[in-house]
């Protein structure tokens, strides 16, 4: 039978199990809202980007108040045919902002975010307000783009100010800070352009042409050729021999290659290139590992800069 001190060490006990249920409960409800559940005044606000390009520019805005999941995150995948899986749907639906390129790049998440209807969604494309030329397709590459960057950063500022109206300042000045580092960017671009301007460049797919073009360079790659490259097509033999006598003809001074859709087609124009002394700068459409958006151009722009000038 329990003695009295007995029956008062197992009540202090259940008292203090008690208390400790209580205390490990309310630490789940806050570790759930900050992956994506109903945000507080501790939690981070859970967003979601199609990619770790507009996913970098998120954390660059959000600071630590956000918590940023990318869904397409390698460099060896080659966005254009990523195949969404119900695990992406499900943390798109515990977004309270999702970032999607648009422009046709990444429909998997206006696809998946139809139910998700208490979550911003910002459209990088639209709100770059790039358009098709007339007759032309729309390059939705939109991140090489550093004036486009910058309004998205804006939007985004303006989209988490709306779920943290109290921290609303503090997103607009990192938008602010952040914007204000892409200004070397374009100081770049337009050093390239007076040094190069009108000079002849090649491209394996649409990619890097806001980039080029900014920087005053004339792509001569036959549209055609990089339209069947960005759509996983076969290129016609006459398009891939008037392509390949951009090199031998040297024609191009520069090849910018993207890395991530490389193919039988486009190792061609790689060799034809080293063949010809035309040297060859790699680019990619997400984040390489190590980089974040600012570096990441950062070296771009370097990299196209110095084989220009070889």
């Amino acid at each position: 039978m329990p003695t009295p001190l007995s029956r008062s060490l197992t009540l202090i006990s259940g008292v203090a199990a008690a208390a400790l249920l209580a205390g490990c409960g309310g630490s789940t409800d806050s570790d759930d809202d900050a992956k994506g559940g109903a945000t507080t005044d501790s939690a981070r606000i859970p967003v979601v980007a199609s990619t770790n390009v507009w996913g970098d520019v998120a954390k660059q805005v959000g600071g630590d108040k956000v918590d940023v999941t990318s869904i397409i995150t390698s460099p060896d995948q080659d966005p254009h045919s990523f195949e969404a899986s119900t695990r992406n749907q499900l943390t798109l639906s515990k977004a309270k902002v999702v970032i999607a390129n648009g422009g046709g790049y990444d429909d998997f998440v206006s696809r998946m975010t139809k139910s998700n209807t208490s979550a911003a969604k910002i459209d990088a494309v639209q709100v770059s307000g790039h358009k098709a030329p007339v007759g032309g397709e729309l390059n939705e590459h939109v991140w090489y783009d550093f004036t486009s960057v910058g309004k998205v950063a804006d939007r985004i500022a303006l989209e988490l100010g709306k779920v943290a109206p109290g921290d609303a300042a503090t997103f607009k000045k990192n938008a602010d800070a952040f914007t204000a580092k892409l200004e070397p960017l374009t100081a770049k671009e337009a050093a390239v352009k007076k040094n190069h301007a009108g000079e002849g460049v090649a491209i394996t797919e649409p990619v890097p042409l806001y980039m080029t073009e900014a920087a005053g360079l004339k792509n001569k790659t036959p549209e055609d050729f990089s339209e069947a490259i960005e759509e996983g097509d076969d290129v016609s033999p006459q398009v891939l021999k008037e392509t390949l006598d951009l090199y031998s003809g040297k024609q191009v001074k520069v090849l910018v290659y993207n890395e991530q859709t490389a193919g039988a087609q486009t190792e061609k124009v790689k060799e034809a290139a080293k063949k010809a002394g035309i040297p060859v700068v790699p680019v990619t459409e997400t984040l390489p590992a190590g980089k974040d958006y600012l570096s990441w151009m950062t070296s771009n722009i370097d990299a196209l800069a110095g084989a220009l000038d070889k």
